[in-house]
């Protein structure tokens, strides 16, 4: 029994010994376990108390903090009413100083308004204006004027209202001018450069013979990646002349760059037109070329031929080496025949002839009827290819689609080309060809009259 209750004892301080936080030592006797058991229950018993004075410390605060906050609170509650009331007060007074203000202005209210609307024009000229690539800087005066014309405070004096003046007349006078500066200006390759720059007005600057651009957005000034063909030359004189006239090509339509010089800048020249033909293309150039070659050959050829013709119809013995020579011979080498022979046989020699005389000029006329039908090939497949990017992209961008038929209409316009001068050609070698076989007709008839008189 007595072991028992040791048992009981023990598992009872193992308990208490967990759920406090006191370490105790093993008790030797239940004397010293009771002792054990009383001084972990005070030691606990004291601690609650502490933790409930501090819990009771802090409440008693948070009222305090709580206080104070509903108190500052009302306190800005009270402070925004005052404002509120003080805005709408003030609120009355601006609507009445407003309306003061505008009274003893009148008419100025007006002539404010026009002058703002001036200003805002003026600035934005000076903003797209060349003048500003010699002149800079203009349109910080006219930003202050608008934003005191703008203001409630602040009223233009009148040195402001003369400067405006003097801005827009500066700028008339300017557009007027040539003159000459020094600038920096950006070449084609991408590198600054100290150059001497004329002005024309506000229509163009030039630099060396070629035509600058201005950028508003950035202030530079750069030379154009491509310059207008055909006036250079007078770019350079411009830049050379001190006084007089001189003769320059300029864009009268637009002073802020213009779309006349961006046109004529854009506009494909005749090998680029010529590249826009692409393979058909190519082929008719290479048809054309063959063309001329050919008739060149045949019009050497028969001018040689021809020469030598004249020249046997003044002669007394028949040469073999040209066409009258050979078909003469035939009537030298058969005197006794009648005249039906003689002149079938005259007419053989004629016709053994016309091939030589008549060589390449069917070709000529086959060249000239197939180089529009190339042309027409060329265009009807740049049309399909045209018709395709709609088809892709849409037909919202009428310029590309006028590019792209104009690129295919250029095959038409070389077929055009070729067939033309080949027509001419053909007529012109076909014509000296005609004439000597005229003149051989011509001498056989003669010959066959003349032995029929003797018989």
């Amino acid at each position: 029994m007595k072991n028992k209750m040791i048992n009981i004892f023990v598992a009872l301080f193992a308990v208490i010994a967990v759920s406090t936080p006191v370490v105790a030592s093993e008790a030797k006797s239940l004397v010293e376990l009771l002792d054990m058991i009383e001084s972990a229950k005070i030691s606990e018993t004291a601690e609650y108390r502490q933790r409930e004075a501090d819990f009771l410390k802090d409440q008693r605060k948070q009222s305090q903090l709580l206080k104070g906050a509903k108190n500052t609170k009302a306190a800005e509650e009270r402070r925004s009413d005052r404002l509120e009331q003080i805005i709408r007060e003030n609120d009355i007074k601006l609507a009445a100083l407003r309306e003061q203000r505008d009274k003893r202005l009148g008419s100025l209210k007006e002539l404010f308004g026009h002058l703002t609307g001036t200003a805002g024009d003026l600035r934005a000229k000076i903003d797209q204006s060349i003048v500003s690539t010699q002149i800079p800087g203009r349109t910080e005066f006219l930003d202050d004027l608008i934003a005191k014309m703008s203001s409630d405070t602040k009223l233009p004096s009148i040195e402001d209202i003369e400067k405006l003046w003097y801005e827009q007349q500066r700028e008339m006078v300017e557009s007027g001018r040539v003159v000459k500066f020094n600038r920096t200006v950006i070449l084609a390759n991408g590198e600054p450069a100290e150059m001497e720059v004329v002005r024309v007005g506000s229509y163009n600057l030039l630099a060396d013979g070629m035509y600058l651009e201005y950028n508003p957005e950035s202030g530079l000034v750069s030379e154009l990646t491509r310059q207008p063909s055909g006036f250079s030359g007078g770019a350079e004189d411009l830049q050379e002349a001190t006084s007089g006239f001189t003769k320059v090509g300029l864009d009268p339509t637009g002073p802020f760059g213009g779309g006349l010089l961006a046109a004529l800048i854009n506009a494909p020249t005749l090998v680029e037109r010529w590249h826009f033909g692409g393979i058909v293309g190519y082929v008719i150039t290479a048809v054309f070329v063959f063309a001329i070659f050919l008739a060149a050959w045949r019009f050497v050829v028969l001018f040689g031929m021809s020469s030598a013709v004249k020249a046997q119809l003044s002669s007394k013995s028949a040469d073999s080496d040209n066409p009258l020579g050979r078909v003469l011979k035939i009537a030298g080498d058969n005197p006794g025949l009648d005249a039906e022979s003689l002149e079938l046989k005259l007419h053989e020699a004629v016709l053994k002839e016309r091939p030589g005389i008549e060589s390449g000029l069917n070709l000529l006329k086959i060249i000239a009827m197939v180089a529009p039908l190339l042309g027409l090939l060329g265009t009807v497949t740049g049309m399909i290819i045209t018709f395709q990017m709609i088809t892709l992209f849409g037909a919202g961008d009428p310029k590309a689609m006028a590019g792209g038929i104009s690129q295919a209409l250029i095959t038409t316009v070389l077929g055009l080309v070729v067939a033309i001068p080949t027509v001419l050609l053909h007529t012109l070698v076909n014509g000296k060809a005609q004439g000597i076989l005229h003149i051989l007709e011509e001498q056989s008839a003669g010959i066959v009259a003349g032995s029929l008189e003797d018989k």
